[in-house]
C-alpha cells in the first residue's frame, strides 16, 4: 500500500463517529452496531482483515458477550461463562491478560514471521494473513471490571500507518460511549428478564412501573413446592441446601418456561408459573394441555434427577405441583417505591392449596375440575372434594395419569436436566449453540 492509499479520510471516519452516535441514540442492539460499526469502518479505506470486541456483563450467567469480525467472513458471537474465577491457560498467555495485569491501555506488535511468536495467538493470525496487530483496554467507569476490551489487526504489508492508528484511537472513543449506551440496555433487558420473566420484563420496560398498574388476564396457573426443605436447611450446610434447591428448580421449573408458560416468580422452595390464555375455550385448552404436558416432563425430570442423587448415595427430593385456571391479576404491587410483578387474585390461592393437598393425597401433581376440563381425553383420577381455607366452593380434585411420561423434546430424546439452557442465557448466546460455550473457544478471547 502507497503512503498515499495509508492516508485515511477524516471525513470518512467522522460519518462512521456520528453514525454510533445515531445508532445508539436509535436504540440498536449491540449486535447490530458492533457489526454495521466494523463493516463501515471497513468501507471508510481501514484495512481491516480482523477486529475482536468483549464487553464485561453484569449477568449471573456470563462474565462477558464477545464478537469477532473477519473481513469477508461477516461476524461471530459467543457469550463467555463465568468460570468461578478460573481463567484458562489460553487467557493467561493472552494480549488480553498482559494488558489487564500490567494495566496497560494499548499493546501493539508487528508479526514478523522470522521472530518467535510472544502470545499463542498470533500464530493463528499469522495463518490469516496478518502483519501489523494492536489491543486495548477500554474501561467504562474508571475500573476494568465494566468496559470494553479489544483488538484491531491488519494484513496491510506495512501495517498499520500512523494515521490509521490516529483514527483508531479517535473512533475507539465512540465507540465506546455508543457501546456503553448499548450494553446498558442489554444489562436493563438481561435483569428484567432473569428476575421478572420475559412479559413481565417487558412490561416494566415499556413503562407499567406504578403500583396497580396491570391486566386482569385468564390463564392456567402452576404452583410447585419442594418438600422437606425446612428439615434439609437445618441438616445441613448452607451451600448443600442452596445446590439441592438449584438441582431442584432446574429439573421441576424448565418445562414450565417454555412454549407459552412463564415463571412469575421463586417463593421460598417453590415457584408459581402461568401460561396467559385469551377467554375463549380453545385458548384454554391449549394453555391447559401446555401445562399439563410440561407437568409430565417436570416429573420425568425429577425421576432422572433422584436416580442420580440415589446413585451419589443422596436422598429423594420430593415435590407437589398444583394446577388450577383462571382470572387473576397480572401486574404491580408492594409500596410505591418498592414493587413486585406477579399475578394475584383468588384463583392464586387457590392453586397454592391444590399445591398443598399433595401433602394428604398420595400424588406428585393435583388439578382442579376447571382444569382438567380442558385437558381432553387424558386420564383422570377424582379424589373427592375439598374446602380450601378462604374459598366458599368446595374444589373438586383430580390427579392426571402420569404413568409412563417422558420428558421428551421435540425430537424424541431424553432431555438432559444438567445442561439446558435458560431464557436469560439464551439471549446472552443470541444465535450461538450451547457446544461453542466448550473451554477451548476461549482463544476467542484475544
Amino acid at each position: 500500500m502507497s503512503t498515499a492509499q495509508a492516508e485515511i479520510s477524516t471525513i470518512l471516519m467522522d460519518n462512521v463517529a456520528d453514525w454510533l452516535t445515531q445508532s445508539a441514540l436509535a436504540g440498536n442492539e449491540l449486535e447490530t452496531l458492533v457489526k454495521g460499526f466494523c463493516e463501515r469502518l471497513a468501507a471508510a479505506g481501514l484495512p481491516l482483515k480482523r477486529v475482536h470486541l468483549s464487553f464485561s456483563m453484569l449477568h449471573p450467567l456470563y462474565d462477558a458477550l464477545g464478537f469477532t469480525w473477519i473481513r469477508g467472513q461477516g461476524m461471530e458471537v459467543e457469550g463467555f461463562r463465568k468460570k468461578d474465577g478460573v481463567h484458562s491457560d489460553r487467557f493467561l498467555t493472552s494480549p488480553y491478560y498482559h494488558l489487564l495485569s500490567n494495566k496497560l491501555d494499548h499493546l501493539r506488535r508487528r508479526l514478523d514471521p522470522s521472530v518467535p511468536s510472544e502470545f499463542p495467538v498470533f500464530d493463528e493470525l499469522r495463518l490469516m494473513g496478518v502483519t501489523d496487530y494492536m489491543a486495548f483496554v477500554h474501561p467504562f467507569n474508571g475500573n476494568t471490571s465494566q468496559g470494553m476490551i479489544g483488538s484491531w489487526s491488519t494484513d496491510s504489508a506495512s501495517g498499520f500507518s500512523d494515521s490509521m492508528i490516529s483514527a483508531l484511537l479517535r473512533i475507539q472513543n465512540h465507540l465506546a460511549i455508543a457501546t456503553k449506551m448499548a450494553v446498558l440496555t442489554k444489562l436493563a433487558d438481561n435483569m428484567m428478564t432473569t428476575y421478572l420473566g420475559g412479559d413481565a420484563g417487558r412490561r416494566v420496560l415499556d413503562g407499567q412501573i406504578k403500583r396497580g398498574e396491570g391486566d386482569t388476564i385468564r390463564a392456567a396457573l402452576v404452583m410447585a413446592d419442594m418438600r422437606g426443605s425446612t428439615r434439609l436447611a437445618e441438616t445441613s450446610g448452607r451451600e448443600i441446601y442452596i445446590d439441592t434447591l438449584n438441582q431442584f428448580f432446574d429439573a421441576i421449573a424448565t418445562p414450565f418456561n417454555r412454549k407459552g408458560g412463564q415463571i412469575m416468580s421463586f417463593i421460598g422452595d417453590g415457584f408459581i408459573a402461568v401460561y396467559p390464555c385469551e377467554r375463549h375455550r380453545s385458548h384454554s385448552e391449549t394453555a391447559c394441555q401446555s401445562a399439563l404436558a410440561a407437568a409430565h416432563k417436570a416429573t420425568a425430570r425429577m425421576m432422572d434427577l433422584n436416580l442420580s442423587r440415589k446413585k451419589k448415595g443422596l436422598s429423594d427430593i420430593k415435590f407437589g405441583i398444583g394446577l388450577h385456571v383462571g382470572n387473576v391479576m397480572f401486574g404491580n404491587v408492594g409500596l410505591t417505591d418498592r414493587l413486585t410483578f406477579s399475578v394475584f387474585g383468588s384463583a392464586v390461592n387457590e392453586v397454592q392449596r391444590l399445591q398443598t393437598l399433595t401433602k394428604k393425597y398420595p400424588h406428585r401433581v393435583l388439578a382442579s375440575k376447571d382444569f382438567a376440563s380442558y385437558c381432553g381425553a387424558n386420564s383422570w383420577l377424582t379424589l373427592g372434594s375439598e374446602e380450601l381455607a378462604g374459598i366458599k366452593q368446595k374444589l373438586t380434585v383430580l390427579s392426571p395419569d402420569l404413568s409412563g411420561a417422558l420428558a421428551l423434546d421435540e425430537d424424541g430424546a431424553l432431555e438432559p436436566i444438567y445442561d439446558r439452557r435458560s431464557e436469560a442465557e439464551q439471549v446472552m448466546l443470541l444465535h450461538r449453540d450451547a457446544a461453542r460455550l466448550s473451554a477451548g473457544d476461549s482463544k476467542k478471547l484475544q
